[in-house]
């Protein structure tokens, strides 16, 4: 068997090697591009304009990924369930549902850390993440999408956003639909300011039943070469948007 290339060291600031050289299908990691480096602002914004991002356990160094194909949501393709719809219907009008932006992100970021993902004994969401992605919270390129229902936070989701594209990270729910209909939202926002396409990072059956699908690695570097060039939006939900979004018919499943 072929043994795997080296992944390279980063040193911090060094920059990142071309995407090309990340792991493929038949090498133990596939996708992983290099280890080191550092989270500082600069770095991560470096690596999403490229394709890039950090994903490691405790215990590991940073380790960098570029993954092929890219699970990624085009947000005309998001599939609105009936279920969901009926729950956000009757949440905004009876006003026990309410959905922000930016209300707390550190809170959102911590919920998501304590919400191993399906197959996961612990996070990948570590201390020095949660530093880093406030960081970049406060520079104005990592944004929080709440569920509120009842006054109480039920779920959401965090996300990096430049210019124009979006690109998601983690989702917590606390009540059933609650990070559903925080995504729900999102799409609906993005709609409204000619937002694209959401990257998933990596495929799951659940994503899939919501519209995402699999793009082959340079086809989503163009699309993210495209939209992140483009200038960033106010990051608010429009209520009328919003409702009117509600009432348009989810795309057909091929």
């Amino acid at each position: 068997m072929t043994r795997p290339r080296p992944v390279p060291w980063l040193e911090p600031g060094q920059p990142f090697p071309s995407v090309d050289r990340a792991w493929g299908a038949g090498d133990p990691a596939p996708g992983l591009l290099a280890a080191g480096g550092a989270l500082d602002v600069a770095t991560l914004l470096a690596a999403y304009r490229r394709g890039i991002f950090p994903w490691f356990s405790q215990g590991q160094p940073i380790l960098w990924w570029s993954t092929d194909p890219r699970m990624v949501l085009r947000v005309a393709d998001f599939k609105l369930q009936p279920s969901l719809r009926k729950t956000i219907r009757a949440g905004l009008r009876g006003g026990r549902l309410e959905v922000r932006f930016d209300h707390d992100f550190e809170a959102v970021i911590r919920a998501c850390s304590s919400s191993p993902r399906p197959g996961q004994d612990g996070t990948w969401i570590l201390p020095e993440m949660v530093a880093a992605y406030c960081a970049l919270h406060r520079a104005g390129h990592a944004h929080s999408v709440e569920t509120w229902w009842d006054g109480e936070r039920v779920g959401g989701l965090y996300c990096v956003a430049i210019g124009r594209m979006v690109f998601g990270e983690s989702m917590f729910s606390r009540r059933s639909n609650g990070s559903k209909i925080a995504l729900a939202a999102l799409v609906a926002a993005c709609e409204s300011w000619g937002v694209e396409a959401i990257d998933c990072q990596q495929n799951t059956t659940h994503l899939a039943s919501l519209g995402a699908r699999e793009l082959p690695r340079g086809e989503f570097l163009r699309i993210v070469r495209r939209h992140a060039a483009q200038p960033a939006p106010e990051w608010r939900l429009d209520p009328l948007y919003w409702s009117a979004w509600l009432d348009r018919p989810s795309p057909k499943t091929p």
